[in-house]
């Protein structure tokens, strides 16, 4: 489990503090710096430039494998349990990067673990993957090409690989890195071993790096399933790779939620008023006044508009630096800014809105 020493601070993958020391927890363990690996990639993706993705855990491998041309698989699992944010879109996004060097996607449906740790049905977990998730992907710019989208409910292959691997991991372990406690079901205590067999499986068909994109919350499974790729001999696994993005913060603070209609914008929101009055309310890095902001200058590293724009809705990082230029000096007034944050989603979101319809049918022809 992720404790920080500081007020004992908790990051697991079902519960996330919202004050998260990055730093802390890299140091803690052992999560290299990305910065450090950045001048490798001759393109490196913009998460990568403007230090979204932070962290890394042998992306050697994967650089090795983009300059030379070499096959790998990137493994990103969903958990739907509500509408698709823009946080979300994170991983969609890289994603379609590795996508581009002809990397295998595999894209595990965790309807076991939504079943065993929230409680929430297999049909339900079904219809948001496919309406909402796997429309989004699609309607985003993933291609189905070499993308293998599954219920782990469905693939005998990764549930008879977890059966294998259980045997790899004992309770004390399970307690030590999950915090489990003695109301946890079993099913939600092997939930872990499946995700282990997600990330592992692709190397029974051919033996090749692997790379998991995560949030640090997801930290503990990279753990546990390295230390299992390690303990398999018999199988020869490559010891699979790790990148760390940051979390969005919610719009107004604290961290974006499917769950809190208030802290996020939707990818299926539509432009409207009610979207209006979400971007021109949120938290910002402008001054107290109007008269301190223009002596003074914002500060767009505390701003939930500038986040928006720094992960998602600006591509070229001159005109990036220039918004963050002139909310520095002032010049930038937080109600222009707004304006223009919800020009850039309104724009956005109506082109997505349209490729949404077409991906639909899509979606489902995947999953029948």
């Amino acid at each position: 489990m992720l404790y920080y020493q500081k007020g004992e601070r908790l990051i697991t993958p079902w519960e996330v503090s919202e004050d998260i020391d990055y730093k802390e927890t890299m140091e803690k363990f052992g999560i290299k710096p990305f910065k450090d690996i950045l001048n490798k990639l001759e393109t490196p993706h913009r998460l990568m430039r403007r230090g979204v993705i932070f962290g890394h855990r042998d992306f050697e491998n994967i650089v090795e494998c983009i300059r030379g041309g070499k096959r790998f698989a990137v493994v990103s699992g969903m958990m739907p349990s509500g509408r698709m944010h823009f946080g979300h879109k994170m991983v969609v996004d890289q994603l379609i990067y590795y996508q581009n060097y002809n990397a295998e996607i595999y894209i595990p449906i965790a309807d076991l673990e939504a079943y065993w740790a929230r409680g929430i049905d297999f049909e339900r977990i079904k219809k948001l993957a496919v309406e909402e998730y796997i429309t989004n992907y699609i309607a985003l710019g993933l291609t189905l090409k070499n993308t293998r989208i599954y219920l782990q409910s469905q693939n005998s292959v990764v549930k008879d690989l977890a059966l294998k691997l259980a045997k790899r991991v004992n309770l004390s372990e399970m307690k030590a890195i999950y915090g489990f406690s003695g109301e946890t079901n079993i099913g939600h205590i092997f939930a872990p071993i499946i995700q282990v067999a997600d990330i592992l499986h692709p190397q029974l068909e051919e033996r090749m790096p692997v790379l998991v994109p995560v949030g640090i919350d997801q930290d503990p499974h990279i753990r546990l399933t390295r230390d299992i790729a390690g303990r398999c001999k018999e199988y020869n696994f490559i010891h699979p790779s790790s990148t760390y993005h940051r979390f969005m913060t919610g719009l107004t603070g604290g961290k974006m939620s499917s769950s809190k209609e208030e802290t996020a914008i939707f990818l299926s929101d539509k432009p409207s008023e009610e979207l209006r009055k979400k971007v021109m309310s949120c938290k910002t890095g402008g001054r107290e006044t109007l008269e301190d902001h223009r002596k003074y200058g914002g500060v767009p590293e505390k701003c939930v508009v500038y986040e928006l724009y720094l992960y998602h809705l600006v591509d070229d990082d001159r005109e990036l630096r220039e918004i963050y230029e002139r909310c520095r000096s002032g010049d930038l007034t937080c109600g222009r800014c707004k304006k223009l944050c919800y020009e850039k989603l309104t724009e956005f979101l109506k082109d997505l809105n349209e490729r949404r319809e077409v991906a639909r049918e899509q979606a489902w022809e995947i999953l029948r």
